[in-house]
């Protein structure tokens, strides 16, 4: 149930999600890459397995146009060797992984399309913050 993941999908990453308070606690998996995301999503198997219980729920917009309120929590997701805290959805048993554009943007790497490949931009985006202030 809480395997590597799946094969379906164009872009996909190997990830490990941590719990923060109990950093031994890992589950990794095999995540499409979703850039229609806001939020990452892990079946909810998988984060009760590492100790990760829901912190509130969320209203989503599914691709249909219906709407679906979701448990939600907040984990350390690692790829590509980065980490970044994030919020993660609570999926049902056999939903496929997803990584969402919020981790993905966070640590500053961006999908290639043409390849379906995961790339790091030069430097992550800091808008807001003025060149002397180091």
């Amino acid at each position: 149930m809480c395997g590597k993941g799946f094969e379906v999908g164009v872009t996909q990453v190997t990830a490990v999600v941590r719990n923060p308070a109990e950093p031994t606690r890992t589950w990794e998996g095999l995540f499409l890459v979703d850039t229609s995301a806001i939020d990452s999503l892990v079946p909810r198997p998988c984060l009760e397995s590492i100790g990760l219980a829901p912190k509130g729920q969320r209203v989503y917009g599914l691709a249909d146009g219906s709407e679906v309120r979701l448990d939600i929590t907040t984990g350390d997701i690692e790829f590509m060797g980065e980490v970044v805290g994030s919020t993660i959805v609570f999926g049902e048993a056999d939903a496929e992984p997803l990584l969402g554009v919020t981790a993905l943007e966070s640590v500053g790497i961006e999908v290639d399309p043409r390849n379906q490949r995961l790339t790091r931009l030069p430097t992550t985006r800091l808008k807001g913050l003025s060149a002397n202030r180091r």
